[in-house]
């Protein structure tokens, strides 16, 4: 059975930083490709960065890169995402999703496994 568990949310200032963590079960993870995805209340689902477990190959969304650094510790099948310079609009539900293949892409459409989910809450 894959499993995603995602930890890490919280609140936070304008500015400050936190560290989610997605711990990963249920397949090969060195050929996985991992994403985080957020979603803010009444807007889409929305691609943020991912990572080839693999090779450590990263991909961001050009409305968090040089903020936010994707990291994976395959010894631990975990997956990180640093999150400095939080702004307001940062706040979201952040989801981890993995496939079984490494893609370079952040359509939630092409990851076949989700978590549950994590709150960031960042205030101004």
């Amino acid at each position: 059975e894959v499993q995603l568990v995602e930890s890490g949310g919280g609140l936070v200032q304008t500015g400050g930083s936190l560290r989610l963590s997605c711990a990963a079960s249920g397949f090969t993870f060195d050929d996985a490709g991992i994403g985080w995805f957020r979603q803010a209340p009444g807007k889409e689902r929305e691609g943020v960065s991912c990572i080839s477990a693999g090779d450590g190959i990263t991909y961001y969304a050009d409305t968090v890169k040089g903020r936010f650094t994707i990291s994976s510790d395959n010894a631990k099948n975990t997956v990180y995402l640093q999150m400095n310079s939080l702004k307001p609009e940062d706040t979201a539900v952040y989801y981890c999703a993995a496939r079984r293949r490494w893609v370079p892409t952040l359509l939630a459409d092409l990851y076949d496994y989700w978590g549950q989910g994590t709150q960031v809450t960042v205030s101004s």
